[in-house]
């Protein structure tokens, strides 16, 4: 099984487009520093030949770009594609497919929540039904993802996606609309869980004997956003627990058998980002690793 990091950064990238906090200015005026990264994506292949994309990020043109063996390799139109999962509605995972429009058929999988927001907003009909075939994904069903590769759809705690909030959010709820992923191969199991508001009990009994965990690493502390003077939300409200601290995922995971655990989709304001902060030596002396665009992982 081999895993490549399309995309490591949380909704908005890294720099932030309209951002000025001190990571976003690091990343721009010392990339050595702070390595700017595109919102989260994996590609996921079992031969090097076929992939399975995991959510598909509005730069997933440039991601692809970046990536030889994504590219096409024969005929006048051809894609190594084979099929793409869906998390969770939100629009960094989403918005990519609709730069995938050239009627190359794959495969859609996601829950039926997440694929009736998908038939609720008609722009996505330019995945055309003849080409891509929308397939639901129901809760702990194994899948074969690609030929040979199973995964399995698991509810993790979250929320809705933000655009589809109403008056009212149940922030932890353990449904359709926000999902983890376990891929399995050979007695192997990796897990994609970008989005997480926190480690149940049940979670934690799931990834105990892990290959590899790539999990939310959105805040370093919920507080963040607020602490740095650019939003007004805690990690909490936005359905995403902090690495750090004794509810962090850290001190969560801390005693679950995992052999390689790395943090992925992590927001622009996260001073982990920096390569020789003291947060990313806390991180590393914990045992975790930090994503970036490009990464490979050979569980």
């Amino acid at each position: 099984m081999r895993v490549r990091v399309l995309g490591s950064a949380a909704g908005g990238g890294l720099p932030q487009w309209n951002c000025r906090c001190a990571v976003c200015r690091l990343a721009r005026a010392e990339p050595q520093r702070v390595i700017p990264r595109t919102q989260s994506s994996i590609a996921v292949s079992n031969d090097g030949e076929h992939w399975a994309l995991i959510n598909c990020a509005p730069e997933v043109l440039s991601q692809l770009q970046r990536e030889p063996a994504l590219q096409p390799n024969r005929d006048d139109r051809h894609t190594p594609i084979q099929s793409i999962l869906v998390t969770n509605g939100d629009v960094d995972h989403v918005a990519g497919l609709l730069s995938l429009r050239e009627r190359s058929p794959f495969r859609l999988y996601a829950t039926p929540e997440i694929h009736g927001v998908l038939r609720s907003n008609p722009i996505f009909n330019v995945l055309a039904p003849d080409c891509v075939e929308r397939r639901d994904v129901a809760l702990d069903s194994r899948i074969e993802l690609l030929p040979g590769l199973m995964a399995t759809v698991f509810a993790v705690p979250g929320k809705t996606a933000l655009y589809l909030e109403g008056d009212e959010v149940d922030i932890g709820a353990e449904g359709e609309s926000t999902v983890g992923v376990e891929f399995e191969l050979d007695g192997q199991r990796l897990y994609y869980i970008p989005g997480c508001a926190t480690v149940t009990p049940r979670l934690a009994e799931r990834l105990e004997g892990a290959s590899a965990l790539l999990f939310d690493g959105t805040l370093w502390r919920d507080d963040e956003m607020i602490h740095a003077g650019v939003g007004q939300k805690t990690g909490q409200r936005m359905g995403h627990m902090s690495m750090s601290g004794p509810q962090g995922s850290m001190t969560a995971l801390a005693d679950v058998a995992i052999d390689r655990r790395i943090f992925i989709h992590i927001n622009n304001t996260n001073p982990v980002l920096i390569e020789d902060s003291a947060e990313r030596r806390e991180a590393e002396d914990a045992g975790w690793e930090i994503a970036f665009d490009g990464m490979e992982i050979t569980p």
